[in-house]
């Protein structure tokens, strides 16, 4: 978990290539932010697998992680947990 949203300074476009740590199955790791799925996709493994801020502030952005919160597919325990720290994505106010 993050302190503040702002520190969540990740790519905004491009590819990204996730280390096995995060994401470990097939057909690669490689994600486009530009499609909507597969954005979706790489922020619901970093936010499921990721064990410290690190890994959320380097492929995390703040920006990215407001506009697609309201569809990510979380558990609930983790979308709980961000949603008490950062009350501002239950509300939307973060984007």
């Amino acid at each position: 978990m993050v302190r503040d949203l702002a520190s969540l300074r990740g790519p905004a476009r491009g590819t990204v290539v996730l280390p096995l740590r995060l994401y470990w199955s097939p057909p690669g790791r490689v994600f486009d932010l530009g499609k909507p799925h597969s954005l979706q996709a790489m922020y619901q493994f970093v936010l499921g697998e990721a064990d410290n801020a690190e890994d959320l502030t380097a492929y995390l952005n703040a920006d990215l992680l407001a506009a697609v919160w309201p569809d990510l597919f979380l558990p609930k325990g983790i979308r709980r947990a961000w949603e008490e720290h950062h009350p501002e994505l239950r509300t939307g106010a973060a984007a």
